[in-house]
């Protein structure tokens, strides 16, 4: 979608928000409610919001399944746990299906935050140095939508071409292994899922906060770097250490998306892990509704963020 169709796209949309009050950098905020209502002698509220969200995640959307940026990423993911699946030489039986899984969420940890950060981290920023989010800025739109709504439109095509690409692999392992072990499968694609858009959200944090590009992609691969490699490294140095209660163990778990996603893959299989810290993360004892819930903190918290800090970044 061209910079004129997206004008004229949220112009139609917001005709009846043209009393916002101007900024000083020339975007726009969001009157109350009830003055737009007072004024206009209609009601406002959810549906402006709504209808702005829905706009921004849509034009994201188009945009990366024309960029081919869709297409990409199911490949990349099809390619790698096929290619798993195919040479892992597990035997035929549950048991097989089982470490099979086990040795996808191993390439799942390393793979789906590296994908998610490359899709979200020039989210804002790059925006900015195209001069597109000046564009945006001018419309009569809360600047809060705008990252909500780019979040929201990468968040889909990043969630469809990961359960298109693993599901490819779960389909063949299905055929060669039974349905014995399709239960754990799910459940490592949904946890697939949650890892991905948790990350895709602190790539859009990271894109909001800094100021140049090349600053976002630096940032983005120390980002990964530390809970990919580093945290786990010092989570086993301090268990080692100190003797950590029980509370402290699972506050390290929890402070990493891939620890999250580690415990609840393991404990779907009902396995230790083979060794390290993995076995320490399926022993964390932690239900499975506290796993899930941390990790969709993890997904709405770095958005949220990232919503009140747009209202302050100036161009």
């Amino acid at each position: 979608m061209t910079d004129g169709n997206l004008d004229s796209d949220f112009d139609s949309d917001f005709d009846s928000d043209s009393d916002h009050a101007v900024q000083p950098d020339g975007g726009y905020g969001t009157a109350p409610a009830a003055a737009l209502e007072s004024e206009t002698g209609r009601e406002t509220g959810s549906g402006v919001w709504y209808r702005q969200l829905l706009v921004v995640a849509e034009t994201e959307y188009r945009l990366a399944v024309r960029g081919r940026w869709a297409i990409a990423l199911t490949a990349i993911f099809a390619a790698f746990a096929l290619g798993l699946t195919t040479f892992s030489g597990s035997s035929v039986s549950p048991q097989g299906f089982e470490r099979t899984v086990a040795s996808l969420a191993v390439l799942a940890v390393y793979l789906v935050p590296l994908v998610a950060l490359a899709v979200s981290y020039d989210a804002v920023v790059g925006r900015e140095e195209s001069g597109w989010l000046q564009t945006l800025f001018a419309l009569p739109v809360d600047r809060a939508w705008l990252v909500v709504g780019t979040a929201l439109g990468r968040a889909v095509v990043l969630a469809s071409a990961t359960i298109i690409g693993f599901g490819v692999a779960g389909g063949f392992l299905v055929r060669e292994h039974g349905l014995g072990g399709a239960d754990a499968y799910v459940i490592f694609l949904l946890a697939s899922v949650g890892l991905g858009l948790a990350f895709l959200a602190v790539g859009v944090l990271v894109s909001t906060l800094a100021r140049e590009k090349t600053h976002a992609l630096g940032l983005s691969l120390l980002v990964w770097a530390w809970f990919v490699l580093v945290h786990d490294l010092l989570g086993l140095g301090l268990i080692a250490a100190l003797d950590l209660s029980e509370t402290a163990v699972s506050a390290l778990l929890l402070a990493n998306p891939t620890g999250v996603f580690r415990a609840l893959v393991l404990g779907s299989l009902g396995a230790s892990g083979d060794a390290g810290f993995a076995s320490i993360l399926a022993q964390s004892g932690l239900s499975t509704g506290v796993l899930a819930a941390a990790l969709l903190a993890w997904i709405v918290l770095p958005v949220g963020i990232a919503a009140l800090a747009i209202r302050r970044r100036r161009l």
